[in-house]
């Protein structure tokens, strides 16, 4: 007997070691990237004008404090053997890497990493070391080359190319703003924009002139790949691996695994952070992010008058940077008659007239004056051309008949191949072309209980999700129309992860929207009706946008509407945490402005009910609506995020 008990005593003891064996093998290691730039001295006058630079007594208190707290600083070769299974990664692992190849790494970050032992890496511009400036690069002393060779040979110092020639702004719209050279489109008013062709050779050719000239003067070449601004593509990622280099870096507040360590993030660190703020970045500690979001129409800027444009765009500028906010929804595409369809683009593209190039310019002034994260907005289906064929469109039954939908909304029909090809090259074109943050998609994204019946879709019914092609059968009962509606919340859904993906080919860190309407949160079998349903979209998306918009939806009882529609938001665990409670500065029923008193009201509700992240559409920049110094005061963030 005792010896069973002591059996079972060993079985349990292995049981549990296996147990947490299993857990610790599935964790997938991770490890943070911090990002230093030039390091001065503490009370210097270039430090106090630079954003990135560090102080280097700062500098050795984050060494130190590294040290004490248990952190490991690793180097890239021990990032690559354990990507390669020949190692383990320790755990805590951070990785340290100094852009532009400023003389103050090899004179005052240098003997700090000599006294702590802690390897780094160091990323050179080619042209830069060669005297090549632009015209806004007027870099403090760099190093030279037998300082370069001299960190190699440490056995410490990580080599890394930050581009030979790419480290600049290129002409990127018709406007003039000039934008990171490799992963712009570069424009040429005599031209036009460069081809897929050109623009893949020029990058191919940089990259390999860089790591070739790097090679010449240290006899090194070059593993890692900087890429100037953070700012990548996947043409990029495999230009630079064909030159030999496989480990690349951006930047981007988030850890790393070795899953893909072909598009590593990094920490930049900015504002020479004392002890307490690094620690705070090391540790994730910061406060989640708030978003405070204008949804504006490019419709509202666009004149025919190309200068009286800019002037709408400079007004708008300055009214978002006025309002101290920190992310724009920015309508892509022209809806002058403002019914939600879109026939024509606001930028290059190869299936739709483009109405204007604005939309890169819009995006791009705004994310440089006015420190907003932008969002494109684009329909989901939404989209009209006497070219398209009129068996792509959604179909309802209606008179006992499957016939063109009647919606305001004319939407191609996600079941079709040749349609969905048609909105993704609309996606990838924007990605090609613009420089953006966010995807937000349209509220077009519905099928109601009578659509789609094209024969396309009862095909894919029947064949995918083992449904009847009959309509009568598939709307025959509530239990079947909510079925039927469930598998159509779902592919809407993986048709946007469709889209999504095609955008982040060239803009791979987007955040994703989806704008949501209350009546599926506040009574979610109304999916039946709309294809939408809020645990789906929370799963789908970084943010639901949600129409918050009682007079829309003609409330009786506003503030008791908006209470309820809250309340439901909370029943999810993420639901307050990734919603958007966007409110209306228009009550369209009656085309008149909601008054300031009234907005003031339900920002405030919101807020009291615990909502973290609120919008408003639209924003009207010609009749200061609503009133910037009414969005200052109850909307704008204390300390824009």
């Amino acid at each position: 007997m005792k010896l069973f008990v002591r059996l079972k005593f060993i079985i349990a003891l292995w049981l549990l070691w296996f147990s947490f064996s299993v857990q610790a093998f599935n964790k997938e290691p991770s490890f943070l990237i911090l990002n230093y730039h030039d390091i001065f001295a503490q009370d210097s006058q270039q430090l106090r004008q630079s954003r990135t630079g560090v102080s280097k007594q700062f500098l050795e208190q984050q060494f130190i404090w590294l040290q004490k707290n248990g952190y490991n600083v690793v180097s890239v070769q021990a990032v690559f053997d354990a990507a390669a299974g020949k190692t383990a990664l320790p755990n805590k692992a951070v990785l340290l890497t100094f852009d532009d190849g400023y003389l103050s790494f090899y004179t005052q970050a240098f003997p700090l990493l000599k006294k702590y032992h802690y390897p780094a890496t160091v990323a050179l511009i080619g042209s830069w070391l060669e005297g090549k400036f632009g015209a806004n690069e007027p870099p403090a002393a760099l190093l030279n080359w037998q300082q370069v060779r001299e960190l190699a040979q440490s056995g410490l110092v990580e080599i890394a190319s930050h581009s030979y020639d790419l480290h600049t702004g290129i002409l990127a719209n018709p406007q003039g703003n000039t934008q990171p050279a490799a992963v712009t489109r570069l424009y040429d008013p005599k031209t036009g924009y460069e081809t897929d062709e050109q623009y893949q050779e020029r990058i191919q050719a940089a990259l390999f002139k860089s790591a070739d000239f790097i090679f010449q003067h240290t006899g090194v070449r070059p593993r890692v790949m900087v890429w100037p601004y953070g700012e990548y593509n996947e043409q990029v990622i495999a230009a630079a691996r064909e030159a030999g280099m496989p480990m690349t870096m951006g930047l981007a507040d988030s850890i790393n695994t070795l899953a893909n360590i072909s598009r590593l993030h990094r920490w930049i660190l900015i504002d020479n952070p004392n002890i307490e703020k690094f620690a705070q970045l090391v540790n994730r500690s910061q406060p989640e992010r708030m978003l405070r979001v204008a949804h504006v129409d490019m419709d509202y800027l666009y004149d025919p008058d190309p200068e009286q444009t800019e002037r709408n765009i400079g007004s708008l500028v300055q009214r978002i940077k006025d309002m101290q906010i920190n992310t724009v929804y920015l309508q892509a595409y022209a809806d002058p008659d403002g019914d939600g369809n879109a026939e024509s683009l606001y930028f290059p593209n190869r299936h739709l007239p483009m109405r204007a190039d604005l939309f890169n310019r819009v995006a791009w002034q705004l994310r440089k004056r006015a420190a907003v994260r932008v969002y494109a907005w684009l329909p989901i289906l939404a989209y009209q051309s006497p070219k398209l064929d009129k068996n792509w469109y959604v179909q309802e039954w209606r008179d006992g008949k499957p016939q063109t939908s009647s919606h305001i909304y004319t939407r191609l029909s996600p079941f079709n191949p040749q349609a969905r090809q048609f909105v993704a090259d609309i996606y990838e074109d924007l990605a090609k072309h613009s420089s953006f943050d966010g995807i937000l998609f349209h509220d077009d994204g519905i099928l109601s209980d009578f659509e789609d019946v094209s024969p396309a879709a009862l095909e894919y019914g029947k064949e995918v999700w083992g449904l009847s092609d009959d309509f009568n059968l598939l709307h025959s009962t509530p239990q079947k129309r909510l079925e039927w509606a469930r598998h159509k919340t779902e592919l809407l859904g993986q048709f946007t992860d469709e889209l999504t993906s095609r955008v982040r080919f060239y803009r791979p860190d987007i955040k994703t929207a989806r704008n949501f309407y209350a009546l599926p949160l506040l009574k979610p079998d109304s999916e039946e009706w709309y294809a939408q349903s809020f645990k789906s979209f929370l799963t789908h998306y970084d943010y639901v946008a949600i129409e918050a918009m009682p007079f829309m939806e003609e409330a009786e009882n506003p503030v008791q509407w908006l209470t309820d529609l809250v309340k439901a938001a909370t029943k999810e665990p993420d639901g307050l945490k990734k919603s958007v409670f966007e409110l209306q500065t228009v009550n369209w029923k009656n085309q008149q402005k909601i008054s300031s008193e009234v907005f003031i009201e339900k920002i405030n509700l919101l807020k009291k009910l615990g909502v973290k992240h609120l919008g408003y559409y639209p924003d009207n920049v010609h009749e200061n609506q609503p009133r910037l110094e009414v969005i200052k005061q109850h909307f704008s963030l204390p300390n824009p995020q």
